[in-house]
């Protein structure tokens, strides 16, 4: 079975080097959509002692994700049903990941506070959060402008939780990115 990776627009293995992701961590792409984009790479890079949370609202994309790594045998992934903009309500632990990822996710919403409180409640002291959405407007077949995330706010509201700005960068031309290191 051949299954698509995205990696045109983001890559992978970037965000891994960014967020200083290590063997045996336990980290969650938070909306990890159809393919698994960062799951099953960042699954193989774990290894048997880190685990993966594949977190999605919907129910269909898990049963994909689900086939997808028992079909690969990789034992490391734990799919996850959630409205990761209800705080509290991911069965994740509180402080259990040291990394979260949100990728191309906060364009979706119009409530980007309540899903970083909720991944902020899962991360643990000195964990990482990286986030990649859309930044380049106009686009045919990128999100309507209006729906463009403010990474101003975005920066702010990560200053004003126990987050410091580790690095902010482009990812490809069409996406921009920040990892927040969580110190509080």
């Amino acid at each position: 079975m051949t299954y698509h990776s995205g990696n045109n627009l983001i890559d992978p293995q970037m965000l891994f080097e960014k967020s200083h992701l290590q063997q045996g961590m336990h980290v969650a792409d938070l909306g990890c959509g159809r393919t698994g984009h960062i799951v099953f790479p960042a699954a193989k890079f774990l290894g048997e002692t880190g685990l993966v949370y594949a977190v999605d609202i919907m129910k269909d994309v898990l049963e994909n994700i689900k086939k997808r790594a028992n079909f690969e045998n990789f034992q490391n992934v734990q799919t996850v049903w959630a409205n990761l903009e209800s705080h509290g309500k991911t069965a994740i632990p509180n402080n259990n990941l040291d990394v979260g990822f949100l990728i191309s996710i906060l364009f979706q919403s119009d409530n980007h506070e309540a899903i970083l409180k909720e991944a902020k409640r899962m991360l643990k002291d000195k964990a990482r959060l990286v986030i990649v959405d859309w930044s380049k407007k106009g686009l045919p077949f990128a999100p309507a402008d209006e729906s463009m995330v403010d990474f101003k706010k975005i920066k702010n509201w990560g200053l004003q939780n126990g987050f410091a700005v580790q690095e902010e960068f482009d990812m490809g031309p069409y996406h921009h990115g920040l990892v927040f290191y969580r110190h509080d």
